[in-house]
């Protein structure tokens, strides 16, 4: 059983800068693939970024290619968003999900383990 918290998010404007965190405890973090999702009022959960078990593949939805980049740190059990160029179309709660068996799925239901979720607002 993995048990994930976020960090980070908040208030931002246009073209800026925020970097969320999704720490894991509570299991063995490096088997499982991890992504973000994000969802914003009225609509569905969406796939924002995803990374391989050891970090060697990274996906990311067209929306945020470019400007969005997902690491992790097995050592610290930690995956990260780091996101630039901010727009008011961002705005959304973000999550984070850890998926069991190793691979990166660009759908929610796939993924196991989600995070409390973390509001991003980017005003214009």
């Amino acid at each position: 059983q993995v048990q994930l918290v976020q960090s980070g998010g908040g208030l931002v404007q246009a073209g800026g800068s925020l970097r969320l965190s999704c720490a894991a405890s509570g299991g063995t973090f490096r088997p499982y693939a991890m992504g973000w999702f994000r969802q914003a009022p009225g609509k569905e959960r969406e796939f924002v970024a995803g990374i391989s078990r050891y970090g060697t593949i990274g996906k990311y939805a067209d929306s945020v290619k470019g400007r969005v980049t997902i690491s992790r740190d097995n050592a610290e059990k930690t995956v990260y968003l780091q996101m630039n160029s901010l727009k008011p179309e961002d705005t959304a709660v973000y999550y984070c999900a850890a998926e069991r068996d190793g691979t990166v799925y660009s759908i929610p239901y796939m993924y196991d383990y989600w995070g409390q979720g973390t509001q991003v607002n980017v005003s214009s």
